[in-house]
């Protein structure tokens, strides 16, 4: 397995990514940083949650924690990056999830510049599950 960054604080926290001098992985990598305990997370319904993502090793692109709200979307139905609908379907209610986002599950090949992500960028989130409807 690859080795992925680490994340600072706790669930609610607004993190801090630290890289390994490894290559970003090039699939997709989930790991649960804390369990939640609530809802599991169904393809086609309305997730709330707070982020941050980050390319690998450069800037982060956007977190919700600075705006001081979390974000709401149908998740497993195309309607996001398809890194996170196979990422975070499944996940339970009050989870803290790090995931990985190689360019062909995230943005590809054009990426998106007006928020500085190239084509060839992995994307690094730091999800904390809010809830589920």
């Amino acid at each position: 397995m690859a080795d992925l960054p680490a994340a600072s604080g706790t669930f609610g926290d607004k993190p801090q990514l630290t890289f390994p001098d490894s290559a970003a992985p090039a699939d997709l990598a989930v790991t649960v940083l804390e369990q939640g305990s609530g809802e599991e997370v169904e393809a086609g319904r309305t997730i709330d949650v707070h982020y941050l993502g980050q390319t690998w090793g450069g800037q982060i692109f956007d977190n919700s924690y600075d705006r001081g709200t979390s974000i709401q979307f149908p998740i497993g139905v195309g309607a996001v990056i398809s890194g996170w609908d196979d990422a975070l379907v499944g996940q339970q209610v009050g989870s803290r999830v790090l995931v990985s986002v190689p360019p062909h599950l995230g943005y590809g090949p054009r990426g998106m510049p007006a928020a500085g992500i190239n084509g060839d960028d992995t994307l690094v989130f730091v999800v904390d599950i809010v809830g589920v409807r």
